[in-house]
């Protein structure tokens, strides 16, 4: 029978509140709420929306998600209103007129957004009569798309006796469905309201969270829930009291692959089939549907998918459903490294970086390992896949054990609780993520589970499902609290920053809008000393630059010198950083003894990142930087200009660093002068330092980090077409990310569109252009990265 139960599902990942359903919109079976509204609206000129969103649908094929809300009563303005995603914009039109357009872009379909629309069309000023709201935060960036209302007007959405609908528009039976997943769906009628009525900061994240709508909801008001699965008649009751209940089509609360109502929330996000990583060519993709849970391929190619959660520690269980498959094709189930995209064809060697087992056109499950690929040898003899097959996965990462088996079987006497006969071994306690192949000319379909729906096996004891209350807890929970960014306009006089959750070690200084030198400040050669990232030249002494390193932030001077730390009238954006083992920063200063040495460092854990320089006055001295994705540590890649890695040894002595020591080469360690060294080591949910591999192609790389970016610096590393190019989101707050500055130049912004290139996400960053400076092909580009939000409690972006 169906298996489910509150362990297995884990507690929540967030305090307080908690929602226990979603329901799931199913675009493919044109899945729908209805409801005709009442004669006689509380007003309907005045009402607000509000809804958890979680996209489905391949954000690569097709980027417009349908309709969350419409109402009509005619064609017009006044008689037609509908909010959806349009072209990955969040969108608001009339019958004629297209009212508002996002500049922000939200694609990302691996966490839940909370939206709200308040109107108001009695506002006498015309701009407040529209407001949407995403994550919190009032959108005020609206492109071709900007228009408002005429005062005292309707839209449709109240109107007396308007047919609204959730998932579809209206009138029509089939247009624009959304495909996704909608929870806590609120209407008030009578009351514009923000979203602090519906959504709170989280104090120990700093992520906004839902919370119960306390208010009065109107004639027309209704709360959808979605808690009640007895029939397709409970799902669509309205909670609210008012009893202005939906009727459901295209819905469906009967058990197995088509069972709609969830529980993947907003307090609780599970996995689905990941919707962004680039997988192939246009013609091997295949095609998500379902709200990413269904996968479909019908090509004489192999496609793949990679589950949308990673992970490097725990037990994990989920099932794979076939529902058309052809004998004779290929089908392939198992887990897969973030670090690669693995690509094959099925034959021996293919998939290298994978787990599981694959039927390849014959009556065998043949192994797939991780550092051969699929193998010439037969695994399991007569057991094909067939449809209707549930197949069992079961991975322990900490051990590195692997299980497969179907329909409540484990293959070869498996024993996953037990922790024996295991099927594969794989490299433990390093990210890997579900994955799945299918090859054919004929449709193959396969529906996975990660238990947002009742499991049709019981799990090995100790296996869990894959969602965010599950995940382990961070160590660092609020990264705002040892790193973060902010805005300011410099003033030519004695300033503080006030507004850090920590006292900062290290602190970068850069206008956005003027051509001045980057500055860094650090505690440990202390105040008034400043380097720059984009020059050769040696620290300088300046009283009225940083002056001191206060408990919640830093003083300025009054930049005199025009240092470029604080003119009058110029914008500055500052990056902050804490120091300390727990979140993986060690700032050292050592004198040079003229020859290669050993330096100890503070972290107890082996480096991955080693920015380094000579910072007495010593000319033409360059900033060397250490990775642990360069070649090997003979490498080094400068901090200023655009040059790629270059094998010199005086820089770090070819050797490699150790959980206590770096080793300085000659070149930075000059007799009589002093060397400053930012060191630091990922912290799992709050800073990484990886590489990615670049295809030249606008679906560019999904780079993994196991969290909400707040700030990416990114180098091409085996090309030279660009610097360091540094990201952040107190700048550009919505997606698309233009970056605009880079480490060694001292220009001004720059969002031309042809750089902005990156969305940051939930989970990690997309690489969204083709141009060689970030995406070049075959091209290793390496990153540091620090989080906005581990992916455990993150909203989507």
């Amino acid at each position: 029978m169906p298996f489910q139960n509150n362990v297995l599902a884990g507690a929540s990942a967030q305090g307080g509140y908690q929602i226990t359903n979603s329901l799931r919109f199913r675009a493919s079976n044109n899945g729908y709420l209805s409801r005709t509204a009442g004669a006689s609206p509380t007003n309907d000129k005045i009402f607000t929306w509000s809804g958890w969103v979680k996209l489905g649908r391949s954000a690569t094929t097709d980027l417009d998600y349908g309709v969350l809300f419409t109402g009509y009563t005619g064609n017009s303005d006044s008689g037609y209103g509908a909010l959806r995603i349009r072209n990955s914009e969040l969108y608001l039109g009339g019958w004629a007129t297209a009212w508002k357009g996002s500049t922000a872009l939200f694609r990302d379909p691996s966490a839940w957004y909370h939206i709200v629309m308040a109107i108001d069309t009695t506002q006498a000023t015309a701009s407040n009569r529209i407001k949407l709201y995403v994550n919190g935060s009032q959108l005020t960036a609206f492109g071709s798309f900007n228009s408002d209302p005429s005062q005292n007007s309707t839209m449709g959405f109240n109107n007396a006796s308007s047919t609204q609908r959730i998932g579809l528009d209206a009138p029509s039976s089939s247009s624009y469905n959304f495909d996704g997943y909608l929870a806590n769906v609120y209407f008030i009628d009578g009351q514009a309201l923000t979203p602090s009525s519906f959504g709170q900061t989280d104090a120990t994240t700093g992520v906004w969270v839902p919370k119960k709508y306390t208010g009065t909801y109107g004639t027309n008001g209704f709360f959808l829930e979605f808690k009640d699965a007895t029939s397709t008649t409970t799902i669509g009751y309205d909670t609210s009291g008012n009893s202005n209940n939906f009727t459901t089509s295209g819905i469906s609360v009967t058990s197995g692959v088509t069972f709609d109502q969830m529980t993947d929330t907003p307090t609780n996000n599970y996995s689905i089939f990941d919707a962004i990583s680039p997988v192939g060519s246009a013609s091997s993709i295949g095609t998500l549907a379902a709200a990413n849970l269904t996968f479909d391929h019908s090509a004489a190619n192999y496609a793949q998918r990679f589950g949308s959660f990673a992970v490097a520690s725990g037990k994990w269980y989920f099932e794979y459903t076939i529902t058309t498959f052809s004998s004779g094709f290929g089908l392939a189930f198992g887990i897969g490294k973030t670090a690669d995209y693995p690509s094959g064809t099925g034959v021996p060697g293919s998939w290298t970086g994978c787990v599981g087992y694959g039927e390849f056109g014959d009556s065998y499950l043949r192994p797939i390992t991780e550092a051969a690929g699929v193998s010439n040898t037969s695994g399991v003899a007569s057991t094909d896949f067939l449809v209707n097959d549930i197949i069992m996965i079961a991975f322990d990462v900490g051990a590195g054990k692997f299980w497969m088996g179907k329909n409540g079987t484990w293959f070869d006497s498996g024993n996953p609780a037990a922790g024996t006969n295991e099927k594969q071994t794989f490299t433990a306690n390093i990210n890997w993520r579900p994955w799945c192949v299918t090859y054919g000319s004929s449709a193959a379909q396969n529906v996975v589970n990660f238990g947002q729906r009742a499991f049709a096996y019981t799990p090995p004891s100790g296996f869990k499902a894959l969602n965010t209350a599950n995940l382990s807890v961070p160590t660092i929970k609020k990264p705002s609290l040892y790193m973060d960014a902010t805005l300011r306009t410099g003033t030519g006089a004695t300033a503080s920053v006030s507004s850090l959750g920590f006292q900062p070690d290290l602190v970068w200084i850069k206008s956005r809008s003027a051509a001045t030198n980057h500055n860094l400040f650090d505690s440990a050669r202390g105040v008034q000393k400043g380097l720059g990232s984009n020059l050769q030249s040696g620290q300088y002494t300046d009283a009225n630059s940083l002056t001191a390193f206060n408990t919640n932030g830093y003083s300025l001077g009054s930049d005199a010198s025009s240092r470029g730390v604080n003119i009058n009238t110029n914008t500055y954006v500052d990056w902050a950083w804490k120091e300390g083992a727990a979140c993986g920063l060690d700032v050292v200063t050592f004198a040079g003894t003229g020859a290669a040495q050993a330096v100890n460092h503070n972290l107890g854990v082996t480096p991955e990142f080693i920015i380094m320089r000579v910072s007495d006055d010593v000319p033409a001295r360059t900033w060397p930087c250490w990775h642990k994705n360069l070649t090997s540590a003979s490498y080094y890649i400068a901090l200023e200009g655009a040059a790629a890695e270059t094998l010199d040894t005086t820089m770090f002595n070819g050797t490699s660093p150790t959980s206590t020591q770096f080793t300085a080469g000659s070149y930075n360690s000059v007799l009589t002068r002093n060397t400053i060294a930012y060191v630091w080591a990922g912290v799992s949910g709050f800073s990484k330092f990886d590489r990615y591999v670049g295809n030249a192609s606008s679906d560019g790389p999904f780079v993994w980090c196991g969290f909400r970016p707040r700030w990416i610096m990114i180098k091409d590393a085996t090309a030279a077409n660009l610097e360091w190019r540094i990201y952040d989101t107190v700048r550009e707050t919505f997606n698309e990310m233009g970056g605009g500055l880079e480490a060694g130049d001292a220009s001004a912004e720059n969002y031309a569109t042809s750089v902005r290139a990156i969305d940051a996400l939930s989970n990690g960053f997309k690489i969204r252009v083709s141009s060689s400076g970030l995406n070049g092909s075959g091209v290793t580009f390496v990153f540091a990265a620090f989080a906005e939000a581990p992916f455990k409690y993150a909203r989507a972006r």
